[in-house]
């Protein structure tokens, strides 16, 4: 099984659930909301499944093989290790120096070129 692409499409911080992730296999197949989850001694993924009559829970996609789920397992948790350290690193830039540093007004003669003030 060829892994191409992980996206890390939400984080949590409050709950077991940590992530929801998309997976792409052979550029060919997207696997939506499997989930990371905290548990007792480990994280783990869940894969997406259906609530059925009864209550039941049950699996939409799975891998078959035990090498095939902990080659996804890995795959996914070491993205979502990744997307997890992306966003503590973000958020400790503070709100004013990121603004500053990334977008700078235009000095004035450069916004009078574009937008002149008319007179009357």
């Amino acid at each position: 099984m060829q892994i191409t692409d992980i996206k890390v499409r939400k984080l949590m911080e409050e709950g077991r659930l940590r992530a929801v992730v998309s997976v792409t296999i052979g550029d060919e197949i997207a696997i939506h909301d499997l989930k990371v989850i905290e548990g007792p001694q480990r994280l783990f993924v869940a894969m997406p499944s259906r609530r059925e009559t009864g209550g039941i829970f049950r699996d939409i996609v799975h891998p078959i093989t035990p090498a095939a789920r902990k080659q996804l397992e890995d795959a996914v948790l070491t993205a979502y290790q990744r997307e997890k350290l992306r966003a503590q690193a973000l958020s400790q830039i503070p709100y004013g120096d990121y603004w500053d540093s990334h977008f700078t007004p235009p000095a004035a003669s450069a916004v009078a070129a574009v937008h002149p003030v008319a007179t009357i």
